[in-house]
């Protein structure tokens, strides 16, 4: 499809600057721009390419004031990054969407399951499940028994559902994750064995989560694995039993949360972070990228490191770290110069 600027700008209630009526039918990078394409510039060290970029359209913050003449057409909007997934979204709806039910899957007679579904090839649907309407279920997808979820999921090849997990409305599982598979529970027994400790709960995931490729989240031993409202994963996140992920909260690829932590809203988690059992993190927390967390943390803190710590503390002992060397063969120097006065003084 193609649109004005004018048509874009008036869709997003933004503001034209130059050519309302020139036309974009793809999006670009803004470093990677060509003519015809929209693009968007949301991180101020992206600016320099805002004056070389061939893009057509490009999606700026109100408050962008340009330092050099710029070619393309701008739209002014409230928050480009979010303008632009407007638009991405509405790219996406416009794509043909799969629908109906293939001839290779299986789905048990006893499952319920709503309007406008789509199921394909060689998924599987078990014994009294109950699936939403508009839910798309694509190949070698796999649905245990007694599984509920709610109404325009998606869940995508190879995505797994244990029995009795509970999925909201409007959740995405990607390629590859699991949901509901045993906690890491075992107890140590005279010879070193261990005995299984059977998990007996389940997955509960409120709506509109995402949960990225390769992610798994473990079913708790009695009651529920909670995953609340809005919760977005990245791909290879671990998730351990008994945990509770607050509303709206993000974590980064290769996060991993040990059995019943208990974390607020809001939090965002960097990339490896990981936390030890039986914590509890406050609302509107910042994890920082291969942090490790040992202990509560309190609603608002902003944390770095391993052990972690706040954040401004860290960034300053790291100016330090690259010194330690020079600083330890100094402490051994004076330590010397010590040695040979104490000898001086004592003779």
């Amino acid at each position: 499809m193609e649109f004005s600027a004018q048509q874009i700008a008036d869709l997003l209630n933004g503001t034209v600057e130059g050519d309302p009526d020139v036309r974009v039918n793809a999006f670009a990078k803004i470093e990677e721009g060509k003519p015809g394409a929209l693009s968007f510039l949301a991180n101020p060290k992206y600016e320099h390419y805002m004056y070389t970029t061939e893009a057509g359209v490009v999606l700026v913050n109100q408050d962008f004031t340009p330092s050099a003449p710029v070619k393309p057409t701008l739209i002014r909007v409230a928050n480009a990054y979010a303008a632009l997934a407007v638009l991405l979204d509405m790219a996406d709806q416009s794509k043909k969407k799969s629908a109906g039910i293939d001839s290779g899957a299986f789905i048990h007679a006893s499952v319920s399951m709503g309007d406008d579904c789509y199921v394909g090839n060689f998924a599987y649907i078990a014994e009294h499940a109950k699936i939403g309407k508009n839910c798309k279920v694509y190949p070698h997808a796999y649905i245990g028994e007694h599984v509920t979820i709610g109404d325009g999921c998606i869940l995508y090849p190879h995505a797994t559902v244990y029995e009795g997990c509970v999925i909201g409305n409007n959740c995405i599982l990607h390629a590859g994750s699991v949901v509901g598979s045993d906690g890491f529970g075992f107890a140590p027994e005279e010879g070193g064995n261990y005995k299984k400790i059977p998990q007996l709960g389940n997955v509960t995931l409120e709506d509109d989560v995402e949960i990225g490729a390769n992610t798994t989240i473990d079913r708790a031993v009695m009651g529920s694995t909670i995953i609340r409202k809005g919760v977005k994963l990245d791909n290879l996140v671990q998730i351990a039993h008994n945990v509770e992920v607050g509303e709206c909260t993000v974590m980064a690829a290769q996060t991993g949360i040990s059995g019943s932590v208990k974390i607020g809203s809001h939090c965002r988690f960097g990339g490896q972070a990981g936390l030890a059992g039986h914590l509890r993190i406050g609302d509107g927390v910042s994890v920082g990228a291969q942090s490790g967390i040992i202990s509560n943390v309190e609603s608002g803190r902003s944390i770095l490191g391993a052990p972690a710590i706040d954040s401004k503390a860290f960034m300053r002992s790291s100016v330090i770290f690259s010194r330690l060397p020079d600083m330890y063969r100094t402490i051994g120097q004076l330590q010397r110069e010590i040695e040979q006065l104490k000898e001086k003084i004592n003779k």
